[in-house]
């Protein structure tokens, strides 16, 4: 694009604005970042570790969680504000004045507290936070999914998560009422655990995310119901980009220029990134020119470490890669991630950002060479290349198979909208039924927009996800890590890709199908878990449009189980307060709700 061709081919790169003014207080992006530790000081646990003796290969990451003890605790007001990212002032959603929002960091086994003050007073509406990927098996009442886990945080009220940090690796938190999080609503979150690859510096998140000039409320409004699409206008790496002000939308301030987000290297060290796709619809393509990018975990899984030169990320996903400095002490090389044209839309989808070498000069552009790769489809690495670490293997035959079939189509109502297995969700905010399946009521005929899945007591659960609709679709499980153990189009044959040991992680892309061949067109990916952790748990893509336009089921864990867990009082106590604020003003509700 010839925007971005004028970005590389200038020789000077000094933003125009400050930090404040495009990211609030965030470092993320600049080059006065930290770099991260080992893991956080505070009553270790013995034999130096906070983790004891764990290690990645040799301890589950899924039942040998320590205990250190320690709290880590926040503090967050969530209010409106304006920011320019990318230099297009505009209102966004705030988490302390700051976007991306404040990084979490804990020890493997600490525990999490996040006291969440609902300061959005201009347009009131509730809000929730979900921390992506953590398991909450002690704790699924604050997974933070309004109308599953709890009641939505009403306006100028509090709400404090607390749960451990039962998993380890990189993710991230965002709303999960409505599509908040394309807002800004959103931060990383880093959780320490044993090391599985060396080496010498942790550079930390490097946040991915398409961005849209229009706020979500107004997306949602144009695209729930319809066939329609709104493109993203940008895409950011930690936060900035800049952006061509003759393309900004009437009216809105736009600042050329705005800085781009830079990295620090010195020749021969070796680099942790913590790559995440934190966008609301676009599928990223990451690369760094001239190196060799190694990933070392998907997800929260570690993995045998492989080589690529592009890494693949659906929303919700992560990566961590390791980098060797391979260039001289004055070069200068161009980080980049692009949103495939292919499987996303988006109007400018080159996210750019500069890595300076210990010697190199960081007001000077670099002059590198992009990477080339190919696009073949819109779907993950081949899972026989990601091996899990810690070996583990589903049981030869799963207690239960669920085939879930996607769809786009027309509900009763003549609106446009996603469905699995010929039905649309849409919450109940008054109504968790995390709080519902306490009281024993696991049961809704009469309300099946919930789609709920009740696999009662059920040890291990395999989920058949097909499409033949033209888009891509990361789906995100809840609760879990689950085994991808097939993928691919046609009808599945049953074989099971290296059953000792097949991929895991929270989240996995589905291909896009083909609508004109019904018959063999479908793209599918064959998921298994074991259904060890009782609760409410959603099954959902994690595309924002998508679910707020009804891509979303949720699975009833266990129900026996439930009754006898000791539910907060504070979740009752928030239904009270979402009562007495919703009694009293309109929840517009113009979508699914999550």
């Amino acid at each position: 694009m010839a925007f971005i061709s004028s970005i590389i081919s200038s020789t000077v790169l000094i933003a125009n604005l400050s930090q404040i003014l495009t990211n609030g207080p965030s470092l993320l992006g600049t080059l006065d970042a930290p770099t991260l530790p080992q893991f956080l000081t505070n009553n270790p646990l013995p034999h130096d570790y906070p983790w004891g003796r764990a290690t990645a290969g040799g301890s589950s990451p899924w039942g040998d969680t320590p205990n250190t003890g320690v709290i880590r605790s926040y503090d967050w007001e969530i209010s409106r504000g304006y920011l320019s990212p990318d230099g297009v002032n505009r209102s966004m959603m705030l988490i302390n004045g700051q976007y991306p929002g404040p990084m979490i960091e804990a020890n493997w086994g600490d525990t999490i507290q996040v006291t969440v003050h609902n300061n959005l007073l201009y347009r009131e509406e509730g809000t929730s936070l979900h921390w992506h990927g953590l398991l909450q098996k002690e704790t699924p009442w604050f997974d933070g999914v309004p109308s599953v886990s709890q009641c939505p945080i009403a306006p100028n009220r509090t709400f404090t998560y607390s749960f451990k940090a039962d998993v380890y690796g990189t993710s991230w938190y965002h709303s999960h009422y409505s599509a908040q999080y394309a807002d800004g609503l959103l931060g990383p979150m880093v959780i320490y655990g044993p090391a599985h690859a060396k080496y010498d510096y942790d550079l930390g998140p490097v946040i991915l995310s398409d961005h849209f000039h229009t706020t979500y409320y107004e997306i949602v409004q144009n695209i729930t119901g319809q066939s329609t699409v709104t493109p993203s206008d940008n895409n950011l790496i930690n936060g900035k980009m800049n952006f061509d002000c003759s393309l900004a939308l009437n009216g809105a301030t736009c600042f050329p220029n705005a800085g781009l987000s830079k990295f620090k290297f010195t020749s021969g060290k070796t680099y942790r990134l913590r790559l995440i796709n934190a966008g609301a619809e676009g599928l990223q393509k990451f690369t760094i020119d001239n190196h060799t990018l190694t990933i070392i975990a998907n997800d929260f899984v570690p993995i045998r470490p492989y080589d690529t030169n592009v890494v693949t990320l659906g929303v919700g996903q992560r990566s961590d890669i390791l980098v060797k400095a391979i260039g001289n002490p004055s070069d200068s090389f161009w980080m980049r991630s692009e949103i495939s044209t292919n499987c996303s839309h988006t109007n400018q989808p080159t996210a750019l950002a500069a890595i300076y070498y210990e010697d190199a000069d960081t007001s000077l552009t670099p002059q590198s060479t992009r990477t080339s790769y190919e696009i073949k489809n819109c779907t993950n690495d081949a899972i026989t290349l990601t091996e899990p670490l810690f070996r583990q293997s589903p049981p030869k035959e799963p207690a239960f198979t669920q085939d879930i079939d996607i769809s786009f189509g027309t509900n009763a109502t003549g609106a446009m909208v996603w469905m699995m297995n010929n039905q649309s969700f849409r919450a109940n905010y008054d109504h968790p039924l995390l709080l519902l399946a306490k009281q024993g009521n696991t049961s809704y005929p009469d309300d099946p927009q919930w789609n709920v899945y009740d696999f009662k007591e059920n040890k291990s659960i395999r989920l058949v996800v097909r499409t033949i609709d033209p888009l891509s679709h990361p789906m995100h499980l809840h609760g879990h890590n689950f085994w991808v153990v097939a993928q691919g189009t046609g009808k599945w044959d049953g074989t099971v890709t290296r059953h000792e040991n097949p991929q895991r992680r929270d989240t996995q892309l589905l291909d896009v199908g083909n609508p004109y061949d019904p018959a063999g067109g479908a793209s599918y990916i064959v998921l298994e878990f074991v259904a060890d952790n009782p609760g409410v748990w959603p099954f959902h893509c994690h595309v924002a449009w998508h679910v707020s336009d009804g891509l979303y089921i949720n699975i009833i864990e266990r129900p026996q189980d439930i009754t006898h867990r000791q539910i907060p009082s504070t979740m009752a106590q928030t239904c009270r307060d979402w009562a007495d604020y919703s009694g009293h003003n309109v929840v517009d509700q113009i979508d699914s709700g999550e």
